[in-house]
């Protein structure tokens, strides 16, 4: 298992510093962002054994007409003090209050939100930002403990799994789709599982779940570990509910969830809570370690689709969705990780309905900081720029370059990403550098296979010097016809399925014949490949051209 490297020293100016970028008032040094405008902060959210307990500080004690503080739980639609008051206790600058979580009820406040709220001219009006319980792991009954083997891993075909031929090239990890429109489904459809939860009882597809069941069963007799990418491709007739009422205009690959009315958010509860138990590894359907909550969404118009083009909106629905289902998944298995998804373009946007990589991440970040931090992991997908361009170890100079301001974010110069995230307002709550999954990336043949090779080679190498990155997913493991359209043919196997160069030098990496590979690779690249990784050498050509596409 990974050991996540620490900041022994935390300088108050640098996490202000890291505030201000942020767009946040200045943290007080615990990690949690002060209120600006609101007197009243709520510094954490805890579950201890039936009960939730808030503790409150107030830098200044408000005036109110009786003297108390009212605990508001909002759902996440909600806002201002319009959901329940689930405790009342005297205000003061240090006040502890508590209340039942109610888990698995109608009255569940799991997944909810908490504010305080003081009755002023007979009005309730919030004098705290929003909160969330930040441990749901503290009811988990399902732990299991994680498959970390290695971070060779790679997006398969489903019957080289069954054939043993994914094992066989020394895959440590298995990334795999699932679109939560496919597994919902009604009680009149025969073989629908049911499921109790929070006083309703829902419905999910029993023939599309035992081909998962086998899928992750299969992967996990390989001594590989499963990492689920949940997508909402919005086409479902039973999860409808589920696609973000200002998504319902669009026609693209994702779409947002819903977490704008209860029938979204109570439905994206219970999906975070079956598939959190069900593949949690103890009830027999498979263990899965990792979930990735969508893809690449700062891609708005692609795979996180909302009509809105306002940046801080769009990260407010996706982090909603992101906090039911941590809360889901983790209240049944601890040891979950939990990743959310951008692409590589961290400067610059090659489709104007996308946002910056960064921007979305800074937004992001800032959500999770000041409703409490929580350990959500980041992943990444460093693909070459453009993404046909076959140089993994030589980009364009116009794309790739070494500071903060670079145009795209690749392995050449994926050490900025890195550094970026270990500062101090980016670590997660025992004060580690958070995970950093590589769950998306490829390298193309379509301009000779030893480029294919070099990059595969040059780009796992890069990721294994890296003690931060805990996984390398190569994309895909044969070539996909519609891309090869546009040049890129990225995977192992061509389209008659005969083995592609790179599949051996896959094969040999992360194993006995990793010197062979090495030994290829800096053939081909023309300078030996440790020692380019070792000093951090980046090649560059000239221009934004890649090759001749004639």
């Amino acid at each position: 298992m990974r050991t996540r490297k620490k900041r022994m020293t935390i300088l108050l100016a640098a996490a202000a510093a890291v505030s201000l970028l942020f767009g946040m008032a200045p943290s007080d040094g615990s990690g949690k962002a002060s209120a600006a405008g609101r007197p009243v902060a709520i510094a954490s959210c805890l579950i201890a054994g039936t009960d939730v307990v808030c503790e409150i500080r107030a830098s200044a004690v408000p005036a109110s007409d009786d003297g108390k503080y009212y605990l508001y739980a909002d759902e996440v639609y909600q806002d201002g003090p319009t959901g329940s008051i689930v405790a009342t206790v005297e205000t003061g600058r240090s006040v502890t209050a508590s209340f039942p979580l109610s888990h698995n009820t109608a009255d569940s406040n799991l997944s909810r939100k908490f504010l305080v709220a003081v009755k002023s001219g007979g009005q309730m009006v919030q004098v705290s930002d929003e909160h969330y319980i930040t441990n749901p792991e503290a009811i988990a009954g399902l732990s299991s403990p994680r498959m970390n083997t290695g971070i060779k891993g790679i997006l398969p075909d489903v019957e080289r799994i069954t054939s043993g031929e994914v094992a066989g090239m020394g895959i440590r990890q298995v990334i795999y789709n699932m679109h939560l429109d496919d597994i919902c489904s009604a009680a009149t459809v025969p073989g629908a599982v049911p499921f109790e939860y929070n006083g309703q009882t829902w419905y999910f597809d029993g023939a599309v779940l035992s081909n998962y069941d086998a899928l992750v069963k299969a992967v996990n007799r390989g001594g590989m570990q499963f990492t689920m990418v949940l997508l909402n491709h919005g086409t479902g007739a039973y999860s409808q509910d589920l696609v973000h009422p200002m998504a319902r205009d669009g026609v693209c690959e994702g779409y947002a969830l819903n977490v704008a009315d209860d029938a979204g958010t109570e439905h994206l509860k219970a999906i975070g809570a079956f598939l959190g138990q069900r593949y949690s590894g103890r009830l027999g359907f498979g263990q899965v370690d990792n979930w990735i909550v969508g893809n690449e969404v700062n891609a708005r118009t692609s795979w996180w689709y909302c009509s809105s083009d306002s940046l801080d909106f769009n990260v407010g629905i996706y982090a909603k969705a992101f906090r039911i289902l941590y809360n889901e998944l983790k209240s049944a298995n601890a040891n979950y990780w939990i990743y959310n998804s951008i692409d590589q373009e961290w400067n610059r946007k090659s489709n104007p309905g996308s946002f910056l990589a960064k921007d979305y991440l800074d937004r992001f970040n800032y959500y999770m900081i000041r409703e409490g931090n929580i350990d959500w992991g980041l992943s990444y997908h460093p693909y070459n720029s453009p993404l046909y361009d076959p140089y993994a170890w030589n980009g364009p100079e116009a794309w790739v370059k070494k500071g903060l301001s670079t145009p795209y974010i690749t392995m050449q110069n994926i050490d900025i990403l890195i550094d970026y995230m270990h500062q101090p307002g980016f670590l997660n709550p025992q004060g580690e550098v958070r995970s950093i999954s590589l769950a998306e990336i490829g390298y193309t043949s379509s301009f000779g296979t030893e480029a294919q090779e070099a990059s595969i080679a040059y780009g796992y190498l890069k990721a294994a010097s890296l003690p931060d990155v805990d996984s390398f997913m190569l994309f895909r493991m044969t070539d996909d016809a519609h891309e090869m359209e546009s040049y890129l043919a990225l995977g192992l196997y061509d389209l008659s399925g005969n083995k592609k160069p790179a599949y051996e030098i896959y094969r040999n990496l992360g194993g006995p014949g990793e010197a062979a590979a090495k030994e290829r690779a800096s053939e081909i690249i023309g300078m030996d490949i440790d020692q380019m990784i070792r000093e951090n050498i980046i090649w560059t050509r000239s221009g934004t051209g890649v090759v001749s596409l004639e």
